[in-house]
């Protein structure tokens, strides 16, 4: 017992510098290059966003500041998202931060986000078979994430955002424990798309207030027996359940009414972004995880860049 007790408190430890950054894209399997702060509005570290309140949970900070680059794809093409811990290579993040992958898609805008804009296009969780998440697929692949851009997506300019959740303090809300709390790693693509479809992503999702405390794929305890895992936002969009052209469903007009969808357009008025200073997590005891992860292996690791 004194042993677990041990292990997990130095899970808790070293957690705090076992945090990931977007590194770069592939279009069909073709490195596109490191893309940070060319086709990638990076942060200035690889530190989490907890506060759901905060418009650094939409593209991370510095997400208001568009940068000059486009990843080009088309319609339907594998997209290759790669994540790194401190350097390409590298950890990655430390398997202690369970949780889902989830990868979002907006009208491109020079602003944060921070608005009623975006739509699921892809999302990995928790898998009850293999009791394996989202999370340690990546780290076995290299710290890299596939997904397909859905085949009718209508040409035009766009934000991509993917984002890891760290569920290794989300048994408390932030809101309750400021010291815990759903660890979010969110990063923003600019891609410009090439194509014939004609599907406009229509859910119009907001993070700032779809994300929600009371939300059970947000605070979530990862050291009980559980077998599944909701992960949170709306389903994932495809063009069967888009508005096809004649609105979204609830006003917003996006189709021009003839069953042609508008084109996305840069007409989001940006928001101000309001840059966070880090979060000091100082992390109080824990009681001992319970014995179904006697085998989890732990690990210190380096000072975060």
């Amino acid at each position: 017992m004194f042993f677990k007790a041990v292990t997990l408190a130095l899970a808790y430890a070293t957690g705090a510098t076992a945090h990931s950054l977007m590194h770069g894209v592939a279009v069909n399997g073709v490195d596109q290059g490191d893309g940070r702060g060319v086709y990638i509005r990076t942060p200035p570290n690889n530190s989490p966003v907890k506060d759901l309140a905060s418009p650094d949970l939409v593209c991370n900070v510095n997400g208001g500041r568009a940068v000059s680059g486009f990843v080009q794809a088309a319609a339907g093409d594998t997209l290759t998202f790669e994540w790194f811990h401190n350097t390409r290579g590298d950890d990655i993040i430390d398997r202690s931060h369970s949780g889902p992958i989830i990868t979002y898609i907006a009208p491109f805008t020079e602003g944060n986000g921070a608005q009623s804009i975006w739509t699921k296009i892809h999302e990995d969780g928790f898998d009850s078979s293999t009791r394996k998440w989202a999370v340690d697929k990546l780290i076995d692949n290299g710290g890299k994430i596939d997904f397909v851009l859905p085949a009718a997506l209508a040409p035009g300019k766009y934000l991509i955002r993917q984002e890891i959740i760290a569920h290794h303090e989300s048994n408390a809300a932030f809101n309750v424990d400021p010291a815990r709390g759903a660890q979010f790693y969110p990063s923003c693509v600019q891609v410009e798309v090439s194509g014939t479809g004609t599907a406009v992503p229509d859910q119009n999702f907001n993070f700032n207030t779809g994300y929600t405390y009371s939300d059970p794929g947000i605070v979530f305890n990862l050291y009980t027996r559980f077998d599944s895992y909701q992960i949170p936002g709306p389903e994932v969009w495809t063009a069967a359940n888009s508005g096809n052209g004649n609105g979204n469903g609830n006003g917003n007009g996006n189709g021009n009414g003839n069953g042609t969808p508008a084109p996305p357009t840069t007409t989001v008025t940006p928001t101000p972004t309001a840059t966070a200073a880090p979060v000091t997590t100082t992390t109080p005891p824990r009681p001992p995880r319970p014995t179904r992860c006697p085998g989890r292996r732990l690990k210190r690791e380096e000072p975060r860049a």
